[in-house]
């Protein structure tokens, strides 16, 4: 019997994940091919749309490379370093040229794909936000996609690619990276998270130091219930929470359900 080709074998990712991660991919560069006019400003950033696609396509370079079990130095892992670690990336590169990026964010995607197979799943691998295993780095890119996808979205005033599966993909990430991203100390609460339709997690903080579980606590201080693309989009910044609860997205209840509000607030976007 002939061996799967290897472009169709992703053992050592969820389940899932690999096919996220090429078609993610596949939907930015679809928003970018045939574009001339690469200047058009991306709402809520600073970049235009070939700085934000010149970045996704370094970003998946990167985690390709990371994957492959290459050591790459960028930042020390706060979002001010990160932020530091992208303009001098972006200076540095100076491709923004729609087709060719588009080609590029493609390529690399898939690069990580191919070393990912290479490797154990359980074989801990560096990057920018620390140590994790593959699920979590694969979710990473997953995630990272995701958010700047979105932005591209928005700037052409196309849809996006956002949806619940690929939310409950990007969760390894999420989970693995929330303690390393706390944003404020002083404050001691138990929540537990409810995705609609997906999982459920819980969150322990303690005097501003957090601790994450993979099922619900018990006896939380607020229970959130709150629609999958929404909780991603408000983890990455990219929504108002208030809003959120305002349009019914966002539900709270509990002994302290007053507390709701102050839980995106615990983090800071990567």
């Amino acid at each position: 019997m002939e061996p799967t080709p290897a472009r169709e074998r992703h053992d050592t990712l969820p389940e899932g994940l690999a096919e996220a991660i090429r078609d993610t991919a596949e939907d930015i560069a679809a928003l970018l091919r045939g574009r001339t006019d690469t200047s058009v400003p991306v709402p809520g950033s600073e970049w235009t749309l070939g700085e934000a696609a010149a970045h996704l396509a370094q970003a998946n370079e990167l985690m390709a490379e990371v994957a492959a079990g290459h050591e790459r130095s960028y930042g020390d892992g706060t979002p001010q370093s990160l932020a530091a670690a992208n303009e001098r990336a972006l200076a540095g590169f100076e491709e923004r040229g729609a087709d060719p990026l588009a080609a590029m964010i493609v390529a690399q995607a898939a690069a990580f794909l191919r070393a990912a197979e290479r490797r154990a799943p359980d074989e801990p691998v560096e990057t920018p936000l620390g140590s994790m295993d593959l699920a979590a780095l694969g979710s990473y890119l997953l995630t990272h996609m995701l958010g700047h996808g979105y932005d591209l979205a928005r700037a052409l005033g196309r849809p996006h690619m956002l949806d619940r599966i690929r939310v409950e993909l990007s969760m390894p990430f999420m989970l693995t990276v929330m303690p390393r991203v706390v944003a404020t100390a002083g404050l001691t609460a138990r929540y537990t998270i409810r995705l609609r339709g997906g999982s459920s997690f819980g969150v322990a903080v303690t005097d501003g130091a957090v601790a994450v579980s993979r099922e619900p606590l018990r006896r939380p201080d607020c229970t959130i219930s709150i629609e999958p693309v929404t909780f991603l989009l408000i983890a990455l910044g990219r929504c108002d929470p208030w809003g959120a609860m305002a349009r019914g997205r966002v539900l709270t209840w509990g002994r302290k359900p007053w507390l709701a509000p102050r839980f995106p607030a615990l983090f800071t976007a990567p």
